[in-house]
């Protein structure tokens, strides 16, 4: 079994970082910003992503990820491996992606909790005695304890869920052929945080079900709300973060998972604080990360049109004005991964009221270097606007075509957030 799984083709390298690109324009942007941190020494490898139900709200279809992904490689002679991902995509909505996708998040979340067969829980238990007592992994002083009644605890509360993955992941086989694409099991989009012990655990059931993961996306302790920083103890999410790298070590040793297993990080975007504490633990293990960056690009658009002034700024300005009128719709869906104080909320004729300037500042997240001075901005207004992008589908040619006209501007803004925000101090250790 351990071989099988070691033996894939496609594989993702050490480094790599899942960006979004809402309207499929800014693909050569974005990947502009991987040029730069070659240049800088570095590689990362881009992975466009686009989930379900954002092709949903847009009315796009997943071939048009592909199509500006190899746009943008051959436009800038990139040689590097890049990827496009069909990102939390479940049994009901994986069909559309096969075409045009060779990288996965398959998301079972929603199974996390189901009630698995007894006798599966049972068996898992039997089949895995060094699973109980004391687990010492490499590279941390730190001892994972783990009964037997914690072990049948945690298996009654992810083994269906590992074994949905494995019915989607079967899905994907059969449609692409073992080895033609990159899986990724996401288990962050939860209510609550999974522990080293409970990943260690998760992991055995992935090899036990045949899944030669690459990245596994457990979630944190803290808030990872979208599009702002991130909520809660730094200190401890380097602890998880470190115990969760030396569990995937473990696992990939003990089961014969994929040498190049590593976690993947839904950041939600711009998750400052943390960015020194992942670096660091990546240097401490040697270890990569996929970092996903979701709908950053789509923000860095709204605010290259207000610099842009005239029509651009008219249009962001209508945009958040719009938001704000449809906020309750917007934010459904994402409520539990936005803190929006709606006192905070700019009123709409404020809003029409100001310079290019004052949209800017009060749209664009400073990092920890730069937060000194930037009073103006506003994490509420930012997170409404992240979620908002359905209003600028909904104008379909008037958007997209001002982000044509503005394209120089908006390329500049995409290619310095991604670069300078994320890369840089995720991957080289810098300006964070």
């Amino acid at each position: 079994m351990g071989e099988t799984l070691a033996n894939q083709n496609l594989k993702l390298d050490k480094y790599s970082i899942g960006t979004g690109d809402r309207f499929a324009r800014q693909a050569k942007a974005q990947l502009q910003a991987c040029v730069q941190a070659l240049k800088s020494g570095i590689e990362v490898v881009p992975v466009w992503n686009k989930s379900n139900r954002e092709h949903t709200i847009i009315g796009s279809e997943p071939s048009s990820v592909r199509s500006a992904a190899d746009a943008a490689v051959k436009a800038l002679a990139w040689k590097l491996p890049y990827f496009c991902d069909a990102d939390h995509i479940t049994l009901e909505t994986v069909d559309r992606f096969f075409a045009p996708c060779d990288f996965y998040t398959i998301d079972v979340a929603d199974s996390i909790g189901r009630a698995a067969d007894p006798a599966e829980i049972t068996s898992f238990v039997n089949r895995h005695p060094e699973l109980s007592g004391r687990v010492q992994m490499e590279g941390t002083d730190e001892v994972l304890e783990i009964t037997p009644e914690h072990l049948t605890h945690t298996a009654q509360k992810f083994l269906a869920a590992v074994k949905k993955a494995g019915e989607i992941y079967r899905k994907i086989e059969n449609a692409k052929g073992a080895g033609n694409f990159i899986p990724e099991v996401s288990m962050d989009e939860t209510d609550r945080a999974q522990s080293p012990a409970e990943l260690l655990i998760i992991l055995a059931a992935i090899a036990d079900e045949g899944i030669p993961v690459q990245t596994i996306a457990p979630k944190f302790s803290g808030r990872f709300n979208k599009g702002v920083d991130y909520v809660g103890d730094v200190s401890q999410f380097e602890r998880e973060m470190a115990l969760d790298v030396a569990a995937i070590a473990y696992a990939v040793r003990q089961y014969g998972l994929p040498r190049n297993l590593k976690l993947s990080i839904h950041s939600g975007s711009d998750k400052f604080s943390i960015y020194p504490a992942m670096y660091a633990t990546m240097q401490k293990f040697d270890a990569g990360v996929h970092l996903k960056t979701a709908g950053t690009t789509w923000l860095e658009e709204l605010i290259g049109l207000a610099e842009a002034g005239g029509e651009g700024l008219a249009l962001a300005k209508e945009i958040y004005c719009e938001a704000f009128a449809h906020r309750d719709e917007l934010c459904a869906p994402y409520a539990t991964v936005i803190d929006i104080d709606p006192a905070k909320l700019p009123s709409p004729d404020a809003v029409r009221g100001w310079s290019s300037s004052q949209y800017t500042s009060a749209l664009r997240h400073r990092t920890l270097r730069h937060r000194r001075g930037s009073a103006a901005y506003n994490s509420s207004l930012r997170q409404l606007l992240h979620v908002g992008f359905k209003v600028a589908a909904k104008m379909g040619k008037q958007y997209t075509d001002l982000l044509e006209a503005n394209e120089a501007v908006i390329a500049k803004n995409v290619t310095e957030n991604l670069y300078d925000r994320h890369i840089a101090p995720v991957f080289l250790g810098r300006g964070a």
